[in-house]
């Protein structure tokens, strides 16, 4: 579902405010930030509210806590883009690779973000996949991820297409089979990311609070100018870190 600026939450507009400022170089790296009270008055917002979004940006990488100093912003802040497209497993494992648990495998007609995302016309019929991405027992990541109809991939990524069309299903993520599929092929990425908390839902897969802060990064990857994979991947805080956050 697409989110416009009117229906996030005030604290998503907060993290991305300081965000932009600590990529702007306003707060550059190695700095140390306004104490709470005082930044909150600097940004006129409330204390708990940029607590909260001081909390998503330590756990996005770009701030640390450093006893008796502060919040100072990291030496070499996530930049806005993965630099390549990777699957998320890969991306979120820090030495020990990251399981992929096959929640749903289905096929869906289209929702407003995949109208959206994949340009998908009324009556299609996609690919869903939903997945758990777990490490050593502990949930990293909850993923959904969606292909275009099987006419538009015939089309444009037939070795995808025939990759989604394999039995048994292949174990690893949506993005892994398209990797995988695509030698030869050049895959381009855009994403978007904002601050998010879990919903009772995705809260009971993940196995934490319903309030619990998590990012949320929207994902589309195509071939030219087609898009053929669209996802959601919700990362709640405490997740391995994402080495870089993308955006355009």
């Amino acid at each position: 579902m697409a989110v416009s600026g009117q229906q996030r939450r005030p604290v998503v507009v907060l993290y991305e405010r300081i965000a932009d400022a600590i990529h702007e170089g306003t707060y550059p790296p190695g700095s140390t930030l306004p104490s709470e009270p005082r930044l909150a008055a600097e940004l006129g917002v409330s204390r708990p509210a940029l607590r909260e979004a001081l909390l998503l940006l330590q756990e996005d990488g770009l701030l640390s806590v450093r006893r008796g100093v502060g919040r100072t912003v990291n030496d070499r802040p996530p930049r806005r883009g993965y630099e390549h497209i990777q699957p998320l497993e890969d991306l979120l494992s820090t030495g020990s690779p990251l399981r992929v648990r096959p929640l749903l495998r289905a096929v869906e007609e289209p929702t407003d973000f995949t109208t959206q995302h994949l340009l998908a016309p009324a009556g299609a019929e996609l690919r869903f996949w939903e997945s758990l991405l777990a490490g050593e027992g502990t949930a990293a990541a909850l993923s959904h991820e969606w292909a275009a109809a099987e006419e538009v991939l015939d089309l444009v990524h037939p070795a995808f297409a025939d990759a989604l069309r394999a039995a048994p299903a292949p174990a690893g993520s949506m993005l892994a089979v398209l990797v995988g599929a695509s030698r030869g092929v050049t895959l381009t990425g855009h994403s978007g990311v904002s601050a998010t908390l879990l919903g009772q839902r995705r809260g009971e897969q993940l196995g934490r609070a319903a309030e619990t802060p998590a990012v949320l990064v929207t994902q589309v990857v195509r071939v030219d100018d087609t898009p053929i994979l669209a996802a959601k991947h919700m990362l709640p805080t405490g997740a391995p870190a994402l080495p870089v956050v993308q955006s355009n």
